[in-house]
């Protein structure tokens, strides 16, 4: 049974207390960061990354909500009287690097589920922190950049379409050979560095497709992402076609392609070597 609370206001909330909780830290980047260690997820811990988590924290609790935390960097914690009640799967902020380094483009990222695992996220949202806008959903419900409710993109040409792609990793001359097919067909090829915002733009219809099939991303990145786009009307399978139903846990890594019509999907996994 879904919990029954307001979450499109409870994640706006979320949303405002991260923007107040790290605008301290935004005027210290040039500064030396403290070495916090690394979280759950593996990446290096910043303050600006702590303080995110705890608004978000703070504000869930605020609202009296029982839930169990899946953290990129606190791991997993329980809080409330029901802590079973509902898993927040949460990135406080995806891109620290491009946030450490000034680049516009970075973002929180939280989802709501019935159980730990990404088909059961029923709410979710992502606040691109630099532009101060929200991307948000809830199931059965659409998707919404701020009030306004989107749709993926109809573009279903490669010559056309803009496409964001993750080549970022050590394997890159293992993964890159399954791609080139693909990137020797596509015109418009992006990659800004947050990949839970890169999956809104592909939900808002800003980009047509983003796909990584690393093996390298986690499921805390991608959970928010995940419900916006299939609730914008895009899909999100592996490179088979085949649904994803991954735990959500900082450490549990995700292979995807997400598109904003079916068949741009098809091209794309055409053209993806296995």
């Amino acid at each position: 049974m879904t919990p029954q609370h307001d979450w499109f206001k409870i994640l706006n909330n979320c949303k405002n207390n991260v923007e107040k909780a790290i605008k301290p830290h935004l005027k210290t980047l040039n500064e030396p960061q403290p070495d916090l260690g690394k979280g759950a997820g593996g990446d290096a811990m910043k303050p600006v990354d702590l303080a995110a988590e705890k608004a978000i924290v703070d504000t869930l609790q605020n609202y009296n909500v029982s839930f169990s935390l899946i953290s990129e960097e606190s791991g997993f914690e329980k809080y409330g009287n029901n802590p079973e009640e509902c898993y927040i799967t949460i990135d406080p902020i995806d891109g620290t690097t491009n946030l450490l380094r000034g680049l516009p483009f970075y973002a929180s990222s939280i989802a709501v589920s019935r159980k730990p695992v990404i088909v059961e996220i029923y709410a979710a949202l992502v606040a691109d922190l630099y532009h101060d806008i929200t991307y948000i959903a809830q199931e059965n419900r659409g998707a919404y950049r701020g009030s306004e409710k989107i749709k993926t993109s109809q573009v279903s040409s490669l010559q056309e379409a803009v496409l964001g792609m993750d080549l970022n990793t050590y394997k890159v001359a293992e993964i890159a050979p399954k791609l080139t097919d693909l990137i020797q067909q596509t015109k418009h090829i992006r990659h800004y560095g947050a990949n839970a915002l890169e999956l809104c733009y592909v939900a808002n219809g800003l980009t047509d497709a983003f796909v990584d099939i690393r093996g390298k991303l986690r499921t805390t990145d991608v959970a928010a992402g995940f419900l916006i786009i299939k609730e914008a009307g895009g899909l999100i399978t592996d490179i088979h076609k085949q649904p994803i139903n991954v735990k959500l846990d900082p450490k549990q890594t995700i292979e995807f392609v997400a598109s904003g019509n079916a068949k741009l999907h098809d091209t794309i996994l055409g053209l993806v070597k296995h």
